[in-house]
């Protein structure tokens, strides 16, 4: 009895969730919680770590409505890769953040958190897919749905798909914590404006089947 009233509570919440909020809504927060995310991590908002590491909720939050992005753009071959890439990248941000929050459960214990490096440093299987290529998937991903429009919104897809590769950069060869945060306020703001700015006829001749 109890689950059949937790399944049609969940079923009816989600109904009047789509009810009331459209796609490019759950976009948009996607956004919000993702751009939240990185001005936590780059200590530009206040450090909220303890006793909630509310980075790396946002972040995951904000990925997965990022998902959502896999349905507000007209659908042809490359809008099918793309949603194939950012839903890989979705998956890989999940299990990092997961990685993430069972580091920051170690508190103060360094050697304990040293440990769990070490381990998934020396496992590829958890490495690769979750730390290194991943979650770069989600950004190439979103960069592959910008492609589509960039012969009609230039200026918004080149921001996207630029600043995604700048936000790498950032990560992995210059390690600037500053740097990636401006990567990061182009990318949203470039997906931004091709959710809202974006012409409403947009001819996709040499990008359809």
């Amino acid at each position: 009895m109890l689950l059949f009233a937790a399944i049609f509570h969940s079923s009816f919440v989600s109904s009047i969730l789509k009810y009331i909020m459209k796609t490019k809504h759950f976009c948009t927060l996607g956004l919000l919680f993702f751009l939240t995310s990185y001005l936590l991590f780059s200590k530009v908002l206040p450090d909220f770590h303890s006793p909630v590491d509310f980075a790396h909720w946002f972040n995951l939050i904000g990925a997965c409505f990022l998902l959502s992005f896999n349905d507000v753009f007209p659908k042809n071959r490359l809008n099918s890769i793309a949603s194939i890439v950012t839903s890989l990248g979705v998956i890989a941000h999940i299990g990092l953040c997961t990685i993430d929050f069972i580091m920051s459960g170690f508190g103060n214990n360094d050697f304990a958190r040293e440990q769990l490096s070490k381990h998934i440093s020396n496992t590829p299987s958890i490495l690769y897919p979750f730390v290194i290529v991943g979650p770069s998937l989600l950004f190439i991903g979103l960069s592959l749905h910008a492609l589509n429009f960039i012969k009609t919104n230039t200026v918004s897809s080149l921001m996207v798909i630029i600043s995604s590769f700048a936000i790498g950069f950032s990560f992995f060869i210059l390690k600037d914590g500053a740097y990636m945060l401006l990567s990061c306020v182009v990318f949203v703001f470039g997906l931004g404006m091709l959710l809202f700015g974006r012409r409403r006829r947009i001819s996709f001749t040499t990008l359809n089947d």
